[in-house]
């Protein structure tokens, strides 16, 4: 039977320094157009009739370079949440950093007003890779961000890193996450640099290493992780303090999603729906639609929901509870009982008592046991 999940809050800023040639979100190097704050409030006043008596339990401010929004814009934006929203006591508040935008006296305004949780874009402590991805800081700088962090007060620190970059190595990528580690974060995501469409490096490919050597890099780095007590919970994401946020997409979870090129999931239990919501990706359009006039917010209804709770869900290391699948989609567990037997037949999938979960061959084949549940 369908259940009205947690949910979270996505805010979008699109400004950043610079665009980063591996990049795919919705970002905008250039200057910052003024009226984004109030646009925001306009367009989270349109969706408010979503939350359906739910309090917010975490919100996630990501870009672009959301650390590049002036003080007086995030009290502007913080006064205005705290008036709109209901929010949890232990609510997990993270603030997208780039170390290269890293002021103590304004990092320190950000844990006044209640941001708890920082997530730090480092990518690499080596300057040649730094370089080569495009980013504006130095490893200094970013070890300098995180340790001027924990002294304003920041004690949930997500770092940032990237492997499989232009001439790495299995050791170069070990000193970064060994450097990542002793800086003593509460979570590290490590991930593979990707060359996604649309993007410089999809334009013009770097010379990458090879497909084994980026294998080796990932699979040495899991194990240097969870060696070091950080845990794998998700495909890309280590900690003994998963993030509330995270776990609440993998989930299949709501979230409201406001800012330009913004998404939301939401479950409306009147019509017995769940849909997306989408926002106008340019800034300029956005804040035509936002600032004067509070727009309609486009709608499009998830079809195939048993496949989007499997794509997310099996990202999870645990995988998924039978019950919660069913209370998620409004779904019996059965419908998708041929393609759960097809996976548990690959050596795929395991299933105990009513709990699923992939096998070390199907974690490390993802995109295979995904595809079956399409």
């Amino acid at each position: 039977m369908l259940e009205l999940p947690p949910i979270s809050l996505y805010i979008h800023y699109p400004w950043c320094v610079k665009k980063c040639p591996y990049c795919d979100f919705n970002s905008h190097d250039g200057e910052i157009q003024s009226g984004y704050i109030k646009a925001l409030l306009k367009d989270l006043d349109n969706d408010l009739q979503y939350l359906q008596n739910r309090y917010i339990h975490s919100i996630f401010i990501g870009g672009g370079t959301p650390s590049l929004m002036s003080i007086n814009d995030a009290k502007e934006l913080f006064n205005g949440l705290k008036m709109r929203l209901p929010i949890s006591k232990d609510i997990e508040i993270t603030l997208e950093v780039n170390p290269g935008t890293f002021e103590i006296e304004k990092f320190a305004n950000f844990r006044e007003i209640g941001i708890n949780r920082l997530s730090i874009g480092v990518q690499s402590f080596n300057n040649d890779q730094l370089k080569f991805l495009g980013r504006i800081h130095s490893g200094e700088e970013a070890v300098n961000a995180i340790y001027e962090a924990k002294k304003v007060g920041f004690d949930n620190i997500n770092i940032d890193l990237m492997y499989g970059l232009k001439n790495q190595n299995i050791q170069q990528s070990k000193e970064d996450l060994l450097k990542a580690i002793n800086l003593s974060p509460s979570h590290i995501s490590f991930y593979q640099l990707t060359l996604e469409p649309n993007t410089l490096f999809a334009k013009f490919p770097p010379r990458l290493p090879n497909n084994e050597h980026i294998w080796d890099m990932g699979d040495k780095g899991a194990g240097l992780l969870q060696s070091q007590g950080f845990n794998q919970y998700e495909v890309s994401a280590y900690s003994s303090r998963p993030s509330h946020h995270n776990i609440n997409y993998w989930e299949f979870g709501d979230y409201l999603g406001i800012g330009a090129g913004a998404h939301g999931k939401i479950t409306d239990m009147n019509s017995k729906n769940i849909f997306r919501t989408l926002k106008p990706k340019s800034p300029n359009d956005y804040l035509k639609k936002f600032q004067k006039n509070v727009e309609k917010t486009t709608i499009k209804n998830i079809e195939n929901v048993t496949f989007e709770f499997m794509l997310n869900g099996l990202r999870l290391k645990q995988g998924i509870n039978t019950n919660l699948f069913e209370c998620r989609t409004g779904k019996s567990i059965e419908i998708i009982g041929p393609q759960i037997d097809e996976a548990i037949n690959l050596g795929l999938l395991t299933k105990k008592d009513r709990q699923i979960k992939p096998s070390k061959k199907g974690f490390n084949f993802l995109n295979n046991l995904q595809e079956i549940f399409l």
